[in-house]
C-alpha cells in the first residue's frame, strides 16, 4: 500500500503565499511523476503542475511565474510554493504521485487534499 500525506493550505489575502507538502510512504519501488492538482466548487479537477522522473516540469498557464513544484524522489516529498495567491486559485489542492510499487504494478496515488480559500 501506498499513502500520501499532505500538509499546508489555508486561508490567505490575495497577493499572499502558501505552500504546499506531499510526502509519500508505503511500498514504492519507483516514483515515475509527481505533481498537484485542484478542483474548484463546482469546477472539474484541473492540473496544476507536474514533475517527470526525467526532472521535466509542466505548470499550468494560470499559475506560471507564480508556482513553482519542487520535489525529491529520493525523499518521496514533492511542494508546491504558491505565491501572488488570486481569488480564483481558491481551491482544493491534491498531491498526485504515479508510481511502481514493489510488486512492479503501477499505481496512481492521491493525497487527501488541502484547502486553499484566497480571500480578504
Amino acid at each position: 500500500q501506498v499513502q500520501l500525506v499532505e500538509s499546508g493550505g489555508g486561508l490567505v489575502q490575495p497577493g499572499g503565499s502558501l505552500r504546499l507538502s506531499c510526502a509519500a510512504s508505503g511500498s514504492i519501488f519507483r516514483i515515475n511523476a509527481m505533481g498537484w492538482y485542484r478542483q474548484a466548487p463546482g469546477k472539474q479537477r484541473e492540473l496544476v503542475a507536474t514533475l517527470s522522473s526525467g526532472g521535466r516540469t509542466n505548470y499550468a498557464d494560470s499559475v506560471k511565474g507564480r508556482f513553482t513544484l519542487s520535489g525529491d524522489n529520493a525523499k518521496k516529498t514533492v511542494s508546491l510554493q504558491m505565491n501572488s495567491l488570486k481569488p480564483e486559485d481558491t481551491a482544493v489542492y491534491y498531491c498526485n504521485f504515479g508510481l511502481i510499487g514493489t510488486d512492479l504494478r503501477y499505481l496512481e496515488v492521491w493525497g487527501q487534499g488541502s484547502l486553499v480559500t484566497v480571500s480578504s
